[in-house]
């Protein structure tokens, strides 16, 4: 893949959403936030990780849930992407592979409304919470096992998932590919976002040299999950250009993928990796 990094500043907008367990409002809920981003002035939009539903219940997420080619959240945000000529990241849409395994999937449409990448989440969110909630993310969904990175206008884009943020090989990887910019839809529970949000995305953003773009879920669902917000972008060199806070909405950013290579002139650490052993 050719990187076009073409050095002109653009506007990135995060839209932070509170989906709940209904697919029809969540994705009407993310169109019309997707409109006020772009009426804001914003080059890329993207939205947080599973935009049509945060359905706790197997049975239920299943009967919801539909493969890629019926997805209505999938034609209709991409249909808007098309009308509005804009660039978008939907976070991620529960996919529908068999009648056993869901697929976190995460896309990449273009101006003309087409999928110009997809990303599925490889690292399973399989934890007990302090808080006392548990998650077993792999009952359901089918790990992905392929990095992705994709072409934008002004840069190469690393895609990734939530709890993928605490894999900082992924990020390392995808930044020595030649990514600018990273991208974290998430949906953090409110007791870990709170402890590690801000400290995770801040290092992955000055491990790499890259922009990272992190549009979460917020509030609590009708299930009565807790996920924490604050939706962040965050420079190369570790700074933090815009935040939401704990309700719905959408920040803005401008992005001077210039940036990128300064930071990476000052700490080149992406060309300094040597090899060690393992201690035994």
């Amino acid at each position: 893949m050719t990187a076009m990094n073409s050095g002109r500043v653009f506007t990135a907008a995060c839209i932070q959403l509170a989906s709940d367990i209904e697919p029809e409002a969540n994705v009407a809920a993310a169109a019309e936030a997707f409109r006020r981003a772009r009426g804001g002035g914003a080059d890329f939009v993207l939205t947080p990780e599973t935009t049509d539903m945060m359905e706790m219940k197997r049975r239920d997420a299943f009967a919801k849930a539909k493969g890629e080619g019926e997805h209505p959240g999938l034609a209709q945000l991409s249909g808007l992407a098309g009308e509005l000529g804009c660039w978008l990241l939907i976070g991620s849409l529960v996919i529908r592979l068999s009648d056993e395994r869901l697929a976190n999937r995460s896309f990449l449409i273009d101006p003309a409304g087409r999928i110009a990448a997809r990303y599925d989440k490889i690292h399973m969110f399989d934890v007990e919470v302090p808080d006392g909630q548990s998650y077993r993310e792999s009952k359901a969904y089918r790990a992905g096992e392929t990095a992705v990175l994709a072409d934008l206008p002004w840069g190469r884009l690393g895609l990734s998932v939530c709890y993928d943020l605490r894999f900082p090989q992924l990020y390392r990887t995808l930044a020595q590919a030649g990514a600018d910019f990273l991208t974290v839809p998430s949906a953090f529970t409110r007791l870990t976002g709170r402890a590690h949000w801000h400290v995770l995305l801040r290092a992955r953003a000055i491990e790499t040299g890259c922009f990272v773009l992190a549009p979460a879920q917020c509030g609590e669902t009708s299930q009565g999950r807790q996920t924490y917000g604050h939706s962040l972008i965050v420079a190369p060199w570790g700074e933090v250009l815009a935040e939401a806070g704990e309700a719905p909405g959408v920040i803005f950013a401008e992005i001077d993928p210039a940036r990128v290579a300064e930071a990476r002139r000052m700490i080149p650490a992406l060309g300094h990796d040597r090899p060690f052993e393992a201690p035994n």
